[in-house]
């Protein structure tokens, strides 16, 4: 038998070779995969600490810190003479941080439960706050009373994720003084949390809605602080890390007294009289009181306003939620007259001396125009027409001036024109001309719409600013000044940022000379004998004014009936306006009250309370040296 184990052996070492390769092949392969992943390990290391460790950091820091904004105290408004009007107190919000709380709905229940509340409104907040982060608190309940706070405080624990929240609420010292113009908060709406600087407002933000609040809202809204704070894994405050004090807002201080206002607005208010109320300084355009009735009521709004009680104040009759100062506008009846006896006298189609005859009545084409004295006035001049009011007077001199001559005087005085006043909304009013109605109307103009102009009816309209402003330009000899409601804008420290001078806004020419005529007249309507205002009178001082009844409507089938029994929206407005002194005007002061029927007994008592006070210190001054005269 031939011996093969050599040839054997061969195959065995050439079987050993390859398995010693393919072993080494996998080791290196093992290895490689082994690099790959340690490389993968380190790469996902380095991507999570390195490239994304701020990142992560800041996500482990919200897990444990938590940053909360602190609302900035709003600034003060003040009135002219430094009174607070505006302020601000503490008010504790209610607030749910949902990522803190594992089962909302539940939460809701026994909070809703244990505190009384209505649960459907706590609903409707979380609705709206949907698609906000979890992180940030949603109000569930605002301004809440000293026995919910302490309840929530001592009950935390049952209440994962319910905190308190302390935020500046508005104090209004003087009540709904002066509301309109000041206006009134709201929480940001997502349409102006849309159009706002997300730096510096953010949901659930307070933001002014309306008047001053809303116009200034970048002077008065201050900057806010925060707070950092190290929280535990349910979301309650371990430790105070970080605090940055909030900055409050700029102080306004206005130009309005809050003691006339407040008198102007009671004496509205008594009545239930539905109206506004002027004043102002005739040589300089600051205003003294702009009062709007029914007023707004602003305690309403601090917290948020209630859908029953903003409903009550759209459906109120007398719309409370209208500055009738300088939204509403109203034929300017009889005050009218200072205008059209102006155009007259400039024109030259009569002078002081011209006597037109009144026998209670004016005929023109087919038509009888009365006047508001049946019986008629007799012989009358410009100073009695002025002070007895005489409709046919007037219907002479605006026929003989035409109506376009007519509204170019009215104009000059700021009838039909905005002033430009610092407040919201203001309506420019109408004084009609003939190339204004075929526009409008595509009609031609009458020449009996004329006679209606003349007295302040017709097309006209005007709000009670303009009419106060007219008054102060006739008062001061014919200066027009733009009406300021601010005075100054003062930062925390008490630095003034902002000071608001007088403005003249025009003067008038040749006419000027004119305004001693109109102005003896108006000095008539309260101190003459027959005066349509004798009872506005004030011992010790003279004034000058003008009564007006504007009509509202013109039915027959009340034509006979006692004027308190003519239904309350179909009776005439009242207005009256003047100045004093007479001699040396400082003040004017215009008052409408819708549907008062008569100037001189429903508005002139509100007028003559405002001058009477304005005046006090001087009138008692009078008073007393009169008396140790006697004595």
């Amino acid at each position: 038998m031939k011996w093969s184990g050599y040839n054997n052996l061969e195959e065995l070492g050439e079987s050993d070779d390859e398995s010693l390769d393919s072993l080494k092949r996998r080791i290196i392969l093992a290895a490689l995969v082994v690099l790959v992943f340690v490389a993968l390990i380190f790469s996902r290391l380095w991507f999570l600490q390195i490239y994304k460790g701020d990142e992560y950091r800041a996500r482990a820091d919200n897990n444990r810190v938590r940053v909360s904004e602190i609302a900035a105290p709003r600034g003060n408004i003040l009135d002219r003479k430094e009174r607070e009007m505006v302020t601000n107190r503490p008010s504790f919000n209610v607030v749910l941080v949902r990522e803190d709380s594992n089962d909302v709905d539940t939460l809701i229940k026994e909070l809703a439960q244990a505190l009384s509340l209505d649960i459907s409104d706590m609903w409707d907040k979380l609705r709206e706050a949907e698609g906000k982060p979890r992180h940030l608190p949603i109000r569930l309940v605002e301004d809440v009373d000293w026995a919910t706070l302490a309840y929530v405080e001592n009950h935390n624990h049952n209440f994962p994720g319910i905190r308190i929240e302390a935020t500046p609420a508005r104090v209004y010292h003087y009540d709904n003084v002066a509301a309109h113009a000041i206006g009134y908060l709201g929480e940001i709406s997502k349409k102006e949390l849309a159009a706002r600087n997300s730096a510096v407002y953010s949901g659930g933000d307070l933001i002014g809605k309306m008047g001053l609040e809303r116009l200034h809202e970048k002077d008065l809204r201050g900057e806010k602080g925060s707070n950092s704070s190290e929280v535990n894994a349910r979301g309650f405050e371990q430790q105070l890390l970080k605090n940055i004090a909030p900055l409050p807002g700029n102080d306004i201080q206005l130009t309005l007294d809050a003691i006339l206002q407040q008198v102007a607005e009671e004496l509205m208010g008594a009545g239930d009289k539905a109206g506004a109320v002027v004043a102002m300084e005739v040589k300089t355009g600051r205003m003294l009181v702009l009062a709007s009735n029914p007023v707004l009521p602003l305690n309403q709004f601090v917290g948020g306003i209630s859908h029953k009680n903003w409903n009550a104040l759209l459906e109120n009759s007398k719309h409370p939620l209208i500055n009738k100062v300088v939204q509403a506008m109203y034929p300017p009846g009889s005050t009218y007259k200072m205008m059209t006896a102006m155009a007259g006298l400039a024109t030259g189609v009569i002078t002081p001396e011209t006597v037109f005859y009144c026998p209670g009545h004016y005929y023109f084409g087919n038509r009888r125009y009365h006047c508001w004295k049946r019986g008629g006035h007799g012989a009358v001049n410009l100073k009695r027409a002025i002070s007895e009011s005489c409709d046919v007077y007037f219907y002479q001199v605006g026929l003989r001036s035409g109506v376009d001559n007519l509204a170019k005087m009215a104009n000059k005085f700021g009838l039909g024109v905005k002033s430009g006043i610092d407040i919201e909304h203001e309506k420019g009013g109408l004084t009609p001309t003939k190339a204004w109605k075929l526009k409008r109307h595509n009609q031609k103009w009458q020449e009996g719409e004329t006679l209606s102009v003349a007295i302040g009816q017709g097309f006209n309209l005007v709000t009670p600013l303009q009419i106060c402003l007219m008054t102060a330009t006739i008062a001061n000899g014919g200066t027009q000044y733009k009406p300021q409601i601010i005075e100054k804008i003062t930062d925390p420290d008490g630095h003034v940022i902002s000071q608001f001078e007088p403005i003249i806004t025009s003067q008038l020419g040749g006419e000027k000379v004119f305004l001693k005529q109109i102005r003896d007249g108006m000095k008539e309507v309260v101190q003459g004998k027959r005066g349509t205002a004798r009872k506005v009178r004030i011992k010790g001082m003279t004034i000058a004014g003008k009564t007006g009844t504007a009509q509202v409507v013109r039915l027959k089938q009340y034509k006979h009936l006692k004027e308190e029994d003519i239904p309350y929206k179909y009776r005439d407005h009242a207005w009256f306006t003047c100045y004093a002194p007479a001699d040396d005007p400082e003040i004017a002061v215009t008052v409408l009250v819708e549907h008062g029927l008569h100037g001189g007994s429903s508005a002139g008592p509100v007028a003559r309370a405002i001058m009477a006070e304005y005046f006090a210190e001087r009138l008692a001054l009078a008073a007393e040296e009169e008396k140790k005269t006697k004595e």
